[in-house]
């Protein structure tokens, strides 16, 4: 799974890498947790790129409150075009999430290790997502709210958890958002040689 990750880039670094004509503002954070508001990007009505901020952990339009979320911070690719909370989002509405690393653990609890994940010669890279939009039945305030997609684990990663992000690579950025034209081939695990592993 993901449960946390590394966005300490600034706005300026994710506009550039991402091809996005602005990026809102936000607290860069070197561990993001679940339910804090981050950066994604995602295709506009327009069809071109955009940066927006969203809360980590999917809630689908049906769900009652935004608890729902906290449950959802991961999809797994295997079950996306079929699970009920993911359904939708995976037919619909595809992001990008923009990182510098993320983390697993290893170890007795008490005594865990913690690993920094990142890809080679890539200081910002893409985490595959699925956006979703909720309307708060109280307050009517719009939520918009992003998972994390899940493939199983590389050979690199599979001493530390049988689960990993899929990472989109650069070429594919367009591919992946674009829901129509999304192969399922995208969902495959990293190349292992291409991951570095660090004690965080």
């Amino acid at each position: 799974m993901c449960g946390r990750y590394d966005l300490s880039q600034n706005p300026a670094a994710i506009k550039a890498h991402f091809r996005v004509p602005s990026v809102p503002d936000f607290l860069a954070s070197p561990d993001v947790r679940p339910t804090e508001l981050k950066p994604i990007v995602r295709l506009a009505h327009d069809g071109e790129r955009e940066c927006a901020l969203a809360r980590w952990g999917l809630v689908p339009s049906w769900a009652k409150d935004l608890k729902f979320g906290n449950r959802c911070i991961n999809a797994r690719a295997e079950t996306i075009a079929t699970t009920p909370s993911f359904r939708s989002a995976y037919a619909k509405r595809h992001c990008l999430v923009p990182v510098n690393a993320f983390y697993e653990w290893t170890g007795e609890k008490g005594h865990k290790t913690k690993w920094r994940i990142r890809v080679k010669d890539a200081p910002l890279f893409a985490l595959a997502g699925l956006w979703e939009w909720w309307r708060d039945p109280a307050t009517s305030q719009g939520v918009e709210t992003y998972t994390i997609i899940t493939t199983e684990a590389n050979a690199a990663i599979a001493p530390l958890h049988d689960r990993m992000p899929v990472i989109v690579r650069e070429r594919n950025y367009e591919r992946w958002l674009d829901a129509a034209r999304s192969p399922p081939d995208q969902l495959a695990p990293y190349p292992p040689d291409d991951i570095v592993i660090e004690r965080a």
